[in-house]
């Protein structure tokens, strides 16, 4: 994560409700500075009028795009373009695609090859094309109920559901994660086994789990021990884990 990123926000109000808009403002600044700011839509349509409340409150610029066709999907375009337009102005060296729409997956993968680092956010309906053609994806949902849930200390979110169980197949995959990361005596930095699992599966979030962190969702799983280390300046301790076997 770089902190000085300066990300382009770019909204496609047809299928992203207003109700997310606090959370995903919020989740945005974790990733860098949202310099430029729009959401696309036919304004003169009654669905958007709850997207008007807000957006001079969070600084939103809404682009005009009137459905000239029927079944195609002006919004879409329109961003397209204004993504590319972003991308030569050189303003920026990142994006948030904010969308549902599998019909993004090709700009977020051009973005990409340009070198931007390519945010993805979407309800958990998103195809997996475009999931997997961003850096990371961040489910709608699971900021909406971290919000309104209580967390407890050992890192856990107290919500009635959460967006996904831990299934054998979510151990294999953590497991496989920590070998591909691990010392000649099987210990990995928990922060390089955070990247690779990012990189493997971008819409992996240990929130979608019921866990704050990553830490906690690791000590919650008897298969895998975990190990705190001083570093050399003594200010930080490491977190490393471990399969056992």
């Amino acid at each position: 994560m770089i902190k000085d990123t300066k990300i382009a926000v770019l909204i496609d109000g047809d299928n992203i409700p207003a109700k997310y808009i606090s959370e995903m403002m919020e989740e945005i600044t974790k990733y860098g500075t949202p310099t430029i700011k729009r959401i696309y839509g036919d304004w003169t349509k009654p669905y958007l009028a709850k997207w008007k409340n807000v957006l001079l409150k969070n600084a939103i610029t809404p682009i005009q795009q009137y459905s000239y066709t029927t079944g195609k999907n002006a919004t879409d375009s329109a961003m397209i373009i204004d993504a590319m337009d972003i991308l030569y102005s050189e303003k920026v060296n990142g994006f948030c695609l904010i969308s549902s729409d599998s019909d993004f997956t090709k700009l977020a993968t051009r973005l990409r090859e340009a070198g931007m680092v390519v945010y993805g956010m979407g309800e958990k309906k998103t195809p997996d094309p475009f999931i997997v053609a961003c850096d990371k994806f961040i489910y709608l949902e699971i900021l909406k109920k971290e919000t309104a849930s209580p967390k407890h200390t050992d890192g856990t979110i107290k919500t009635k559901e959460n967006l996904y169980n831990i299934t054998p197949k979510v151990i294999e995959f953590l497991s496989h994660a920590v070998d591909d990361c691990a010392d000649d005596d099987g210990w990995a930095f928990l922060g390089d086994v955070g990247s690779l699992i990012i990189k493997k599966q971008p819409n992996f979030d240990s929130r979608n789990f019921g866990f704050q962190k990553l830490t906690p969702l690791f000590k919650s799983l008897d298969q895998f021990e975990l190990e705190q280390r001083d570093q050399t300046n003594g200010r930080f301790k490491l977190i490393y884990v471990k399969n056992k076997h």
